[in-house]
């Protein structure tokens, strides 16, 4: 998942699981984003406001060193209506499935699936997994990935209608419009 203006700026929002410390029953995480977190989540995605936050993840090992993570990202946005320009706040409710494995695993497996693509009609193949890196699941950049892509990027007002102005063609504004006024002015009175 990328993130629209994700620069060389770190993550806005943060929360490091250490895979090493997950026992073999997994673990719940609740998190929920700071004013300066959502602030600085908001101007990446180009957003008036994201007035709360918040996630709900089970981390839960699974073989070879891989991890599943399930949740849901809740959170309140306040946008521009693309219709009216009114500001208006949408809600956010994202469910999240994802499973991650150590980083040359994950290569690995995506380096598989994109050789598999050069069929003519490849089968429908699983997304690779995640990569852990350097030994740590953010659940805070999980999260706010989800929450980007599930921001509306049309968002409208309740009962907002875009309606274009109808106006009637002119039978005078047409291509050809000039080469009947020379061929009259040619005829004369």
């Amino acid at each position: 998942m990328t993130r629209p203006n994700a620069g060389s700026e770190p993550d806005p929002w943060r929360a490091p699981v250490i895979v090493a410390q997950i026992p073999d029953a997994g673990l719940r995480r609740e998190i929920e984003a700071s004013a300066a977190e959502r602030k600085a989540m908001a101007e990446v995605a180009g957003l008036r406001e994201i007035l709360s936050a918040k996630a709900d993840f089970d981390v839960v090992p699974k073989s070879g060193g891989r991890f599943q993570v399930t949740g849901t990202v809740r959170a309140r946005v306040g946008q521009t209506c693309v219709v009216t320009l009114d500001p208006i706040e949408s809600e956010i409710d994202e469910e999240v499935d994802l499973m991650f494995a150590p980083e040359a695993e994950a290569r690995r497996l995506a380096d598989l699936i994109e050789e598999g693509q050069d069929d003519e009609e490849p089968p429908e193949v699983a997304d690779p997994p995640e990569a852990i890196v350097n030994g740590i699941i953010d659940l805070g950049r999980l999260a706010t990935d989800a929450l980007f892509l599930a921001i509306d990027p049309y968002p409208r007002k309740d009962g907002a209608v875009f309606e274009a102005e109808v106006t009637a063609p002119d039978p005078e504004d047409h291509p050809f419009a000039a080469l009947k006024a020379l061929q009259d002015k040619k005829k004369g009175p």
